[in-house]
């Protein structure tokens, strides 16, 4: 088998333009993947064809290789775009492994280790950012059936707040603590937006409310910064997302300070590159929560993953509380939360497939993508 021809699909979603791509092959076998990044779309689709060299003429089952081919053989380094590229391809690869063998994509990674994953909501929260709305948004995730779900309470705070924005932040905290209940995982996310004085003093202030963690409170370069506020918070760290490779991970496990790891499979290489990683955090004794803010192919990856990974703790989930029509963009599998978990699936490869004539009626658009340093990002104007 060899792969023959790459297509690449844009849907524009308004906060984030969805990059799905569809890998074919000389036996008729397709698989379907996607490179979504915020605010690249198109850069990561022009990699995308750009590195077809590397890939056109090999065997899908190739997967590693492949994925050196994409990745060390063209030596330049090309970030997290570089990474999403390749992760377009590889996940495709595994779709069509999975077809040709009648096999679910999780069952070629060691097998099952679970039936359901617990989820978590996250986009929930769309509207003014006041107490009053999060409360009553959280109460809706309640009643879906939800046990878990993230928030962003900071606005657009950059490194330091002021005593009002400070007090606003630790409010709507409170409101949403209130509305849920004392059992139900609250987790916040903070954007990488904090110096590590200004992190710590969150997480002191926000301890009282019990959060399962405090998502990426200093920004992702700086390492270091991350590991003091790690060793001093009164409340768990998360982190990972913004990682896009096994050795950065490695750079940041050799401290054990962070036992909560959120390794994105389209940042990191793809679905084999994040198995591995979640490997590697098990290692140390962390669980993962692997990020999925992307398009819904991700969460159909992120599932794979979830099924076959012993340290799996929590899955992200946006599709619920996204744009109506994303549920017409995939054919096949339908991923659905009841009761906070989510079945696994058994379909071979990732169970779906792209429904292109939904996708074509949502085109790409210039400044899809949400400026979370900008007032009242949390609005989300244009949904």
């Amino acid at each position: 088998m060899k792969i023959t021809k790459v297509e690449t699909f844009i849907a524009g979603n308004p906060w984030k333009n969805w990059l799905f791509t569809r890998v074919h092959t000389d036996e008729g076998i397709t698989g379907i993947g996607e490179g979504t990044i915020n605010a690249f779309g198109k850069t990561v689709e022009a990699a995308v064809h750009e590195l077809q060299n590397q890939y056109l003429g090999m065997d899908p089952f190739q997967v590693e290789r492949i994925s050196q081919k994409m990745f060390r053989d063209v030596y330049s380094d090309g970030g997290q775009v570089h990474k999403h590229a390749i992760s377009a391809i590889e996940v495709a690869c595994w779709d069509i492994i999975g077809k040709s063998l009648n096999v679910p994509v999780w069952k070629l990674m060691g097998g099952q280790v679970r039936e359901k994953v617990k989820a978590y909501a996250n986009g929930w929260y769309r509207g003014p950012r006041t107490p009053k709305n999060f409360h009553e948004k959280a109460k809706i995730v309640m009643e879906r059936g939800y046990k878990a779900l993230k928030f962003d309470p900071f606005g657009s705070a950059y490194q330091i707040v002021d005593n009002d924005d400070e007090a606003l932040a630790i409010d709507i905290i409170a409101a949403v603590r209130d509305a849920v209940g004392p059992s139900t995982d609250i987790l916040i996310e903070g954007h990488c937006r904090f110096s590590t004085s200004t992190a710590l003093k969150f997480a002191r202030k926000m301890e009282q409310f019990n959060p399962t963690w405090f998502e990426e409170p200093t920004p992702h370069h700086k390492i270091d910064a991350l590991i003091e506020v790690a060793r001093a918070s009164p409340v768990p760290i998360a982190t990972g997302e913004s990682l896009h490779t096994k050795y950065e991970f490695a750079e940041l496990l050799k401290h054990d300070v962070v036992q909560i790891l959120q390794p994105e499979p389209l940042a990191c290489g793809g679905i084999w590159a994040c198995r591995n990683i979640c490997d590697m955090i098990d290692a140390h004794y962390g669980v993962v929560a692997p990020h999925n803010a992307q398009g819904p192919i991700c969460t159909a990856i992120c599932m794979q993953i979830a099924a076959c990974t012993p340290n799996h703790f929590i899955q992200e989930i946006f599709d619920e509380f996204n744009v109506d029509w994303e549920k017409n963009l995939l054919t096949g599998h339908h991923y659905e939360v009841i009761d906070g978990y989510i079945d696994v699936c058994h379909e071979p490869g990732l169970g779906i497939d792209l429904n292109v004539e939904e996708i074509e009626k949502h085109p790409y658009e210039l400044g899809n993508y949400l400026p979370l340093f900008k007032d009242g990002w949390e609005i989300r104007e244009g949904e």
